[in-house]
């Protein structure tokens, strides 16, 4: 688990992707209003905004990683370089989300 209010690391997060795989299903990086911080799989033909309707702790999430375009999984995790960007932009969006109610989509980091 990781929290933005528990000095993440770039290891936490690496975990995160490393955990998924890409090549089965699109993903979601989210951000709950306790500052955890998830990647889940979207089920299949879903939108990210139906999911977002099913988690009203949602307050911030990225846009959808894509099934088979690298952005998740075992590689994805290894790419520091990746990892530390995001990273980088979940706490510099966590001040003003955690004081939102709606759901702010962020670019997603390449």
């Amino acid at each position: 688990m990781m929290n933005l209010n528990d000095k993440p690391t770039i290891d936490q997060l690496a975990q995160l992707f490393a955990a998924r795989k890409d090549s089965f299903d699109d993903h979601l990086l989210w951000l709950s209003q306790t500052g955890e911080v998830r990647l889940d799989r979207l089920p299949p033909n879903s939108h990210e905004e139906q999911f977002e309707d099913h988690l009203p702790s949602m307050r911030a999430r990225f846009k959808v990683y894509r099934r088979g375009q690298g952005f998740v999984g075992r590689k994805a995790a290894a790419d520091t370089e990746f990892v530390a960007r995001v990273l980088q932009t979940l706490q510099q969006e966590w001040p003003a989300a955690r004081e939102r109610d709606a759901v702010k989509v962020i670019e997603s980091v390449e």
